[in-house]
């Protein structure tokens, strides 16, 4: 168990505070440190740390009524029940999870077992109804997130939510409102599950109340919002642990459950409804996977390309079947598969090997099983534990692709680990690659510790087309960002500065092959672990690459290929250069992974796409 680490104040006694005093209209309460006394509520709910009381309300939006009493002395839960009118002396306490930087949360915790006196039984509490007394505002998380791409703008971290302690505006920004709300008593109208549930059992749902960013599934896309400002969908809440000891169901993405009544508190970086009792299903979408619309390319001027992180794909994995329908089935055997996280012959045992052979032709022989689709593959490997992921496993970028139709172009080498990859004017006056496949500049720091990009060069085996480059990315991760929801402003996004200095070497390589031909046919893509939303980090793409979903016209609500936390999200992506954007092209999301019925029944945690493009 995580203990809440609270704040050293030299304590002082008042007498006759009300709750709302307590809550006040900032983040901190002002009576922080202090002894209170007689601090009169009746009890809405009680856990296993403690209870909830709730007193009279205000006119005062910003002020919450409602109070966690903090203890773990059964004797105290004990002695009151629900209904109760009590009076507890205590300390207001502000408390956040140890070492995170999470925002506090308000507590009362009491003197001693004699501090907690029932007053009065058999009293009611009404919650107050979440879209009809009180709706949360749809675009802004924090008024604290300055800068052009809202929250997701660079630099990070320049100010805390919990030092700068603003009077809250819950009309404006999701924090605020879900802060004056705290410790009150409330109910979910209807709600619709936006995520999967965390190992905790916990799940994001928003209610019978205005959202923005409504995808065709009943999730939460991340959008631009009203002039260009990023929407962060903060009208979501988590529906923590049951405090009744009820265990929640297994969620899915779409699915809605009866109302869920329950208590508002901030926890581990976010605000949760601790409901009372575990909420109950109502109704569920289709989990059947689906099929791309994309219909096979025709001729030599038409090619598919697909896209899939297949998530620490090893020889092994029990996952590997399943994944190799989605390509060959699902996607219906793209021409070129770009492929991520595809480990080495030993899997996560870190024991030297580097080569993916095994692994490779264990994933083209489950698609041939599934789909009759032949592909064959080539890699680089990496050096030895010298791209991240999973330790021992040496993840990288292949490609899949069908010999039936396209083949490497031209007569260069396969690159070594080591080799930078460069554009050079072959004989005949055409561009080309110095090593095909080969890596970009794979000894810049830019790629420490990560995965270096993936290039080749090809042309359709049909007679007529012309070649065309590829680049197969896999930038660096998120891992071990802020939560949306936590006290840095902007929240921290690990690895951003990183993640910029690998685009501006991935787009410094692409302007080499158009300086020599402008009307070079090149497609960049992968998983990119970013946002299209953190615009300055994608900056160096602009005028010399196109985003195929823009492109295309797909809605922005349906742009997405991950589901984390409040909503579905968008980390992989196609890019094209404006040759091949100016003729047309057709892309999809193909869904198979966040439709599941469960997060166990994934194939992996993001969505492959496919994209069919005009090369002539």
């Amino acid at each position: 168990m995580i203990l809440p680490v609270l704040l050293s104040v030299c304590l002082s006694v008042t007498n006759a505070v009300s709750i709302t005093d307590i809550q006040g209209p900032a983040f901190r309460s002002p009576f922080e440190g202090q002894v209170v006394e007689g601090v009169i509520g009746i009890v809405t709910a009680k856990g296993p740390s403690g209870f909830w009381i709730q007193g009279n309300r205000t006119s005062d939006i910003r002020v919450s009524n409602g109070l966690n009493v903090f203890t773990e002395s059964t004797t105290i839960i004990d002695s009151v029940s629900v209904g109760d009118q009590v009076s507890v002396t205590g300390t207001v306490n502000e408390f956040r999870t140890k070492g995170s930087g999470d925002l506090f949360g308000t507590e009362l915790e009491p003197t001693n077992a004699s501090s907690v006196v029932v007053l009065s039984s058999g009293h009611s509490i009404a919650p107050l109804i979440l879209g009809v007394d009180r709706s949360p505002p749809t675009q802004l998380i924090s008024a604290l997130d300055v800068g052009p791409d809202g929250f997701l703008s660079v630099p990070n971290n320049q100010s805390q939510v919990e030092v700068v302690n603003a009077t809250l505006h819950p009309n404006e920004f999701g924090i605020d409102f879900w802060e004056s709300l705290e410790g009150q008593l409330v109910t979910v109208r209807s709600p619709t599950v936006t995520d999967f549930e965390n190992k905790f059992g916990e799940f994001w749902v928003y209610g019978k109340w205005p959202v923005t960013g409504l995808n065709s599934r009943g999730g939460l896309t991340m959008t631009f919002g009203p002039n260009g400002i990023l929407d962060g969908n903060p009208e979501v809440i988590i529906v923590g642990e049951p405090l009744d000891g009820s265990t929640n169901p297994h969620v899915a993405v779409g699915q809605k459950f009866e109302d869920i009544t329950g208590v508002i508190l901030q926890q581990f970086g976010f605000f949760y409804v601790m409901p009372l009792t575990a909420p109950t299903l109502v109704s569920s979408p289709s989990f059947t996977p689906p099929v791309t619309n994309i219909t096979a390319s025709k001729g030599a001027c038409q090619i598919t390309i697909g896209d899939y992180n297949i998530d620490n794909m090893a020889p092994n994995s029990t996952t590997l079947p399943q994944v190799a329908g989605h390509i060959g089935v699902n996607l219906k055997g793209p021409d070129i598969m770009f492929v991520q996280e595809i480990q080495d012959n030993s899997g996560p045992t870190d024991d030297g090997t580097v080569v993916a052979n095994l692994t490779m032709q264990t994933m083209a022989s489950a698609i041939m099983t599934a789909s009759g689709v032949q592909y064959t593959f080539i890699e680089i490997p990496p050096v030895n534990d010298q791209d991240g992921g999973e330790k021992g496993g040496n993840i990288r970028q292949v490609y899949f692709y069908n010999p039936k139709k396209v083949k490497l172009a031209g007569n260069a080498p396969v690159g070594g680990s080591l080799e930078a990859v460069s554009a050079v004017t072959e004989p005949d006056g055409k561009v080309g690659l110095s090593l095909n496949p080969g890596r970009i500049d794979p000894n810049n720091t830019a790629w420490h510790d990560s995965r270096k990009p993936l290039v080749a060069m090809w042309e359709p085996v049909a007679e007529g087309g012309e070649r065309f480059f590829t680049v197969n990315l896999h930038l660096i991760a998120k891992s071990g960002s802020s939560t949306f929801e936590g006290d840095a402003r902007p929240p921290v996004n690990l690895g951003v500065q990183e993640r910029s200095a690998q685009v501006v070497e991935v787009a410094n390589f692409v302007k080499t092959i158009l300086d020599k031909d402008k009307n070079a046919n090149v497609i960049v893509g992968g998983d990119c672990n970013e946002f299209v939303m953190a615009r300055s980090v994608l900056a160096p793409f602009n005028d010399i690459l196109h985003e195929v979903d823009e492109v295309a016209n797909i809605p922005p609500v349906e742009r997405y290929t991950y589901v984390f936390d409040q909503q579905n999200e968008q980390l992989d992506h196609l890019f094209v250069s404006s040759a091949i954007a100016s003729r047309g092209l057709e892309v999809e999301h193909v869904h198979v992974n966040q439709f599941s019925e469960t997060i166990e029944m994934r194939g992996s945690d993001h969505d492959p796409s496919i994209a069919k493009l005009n090369i002539c």
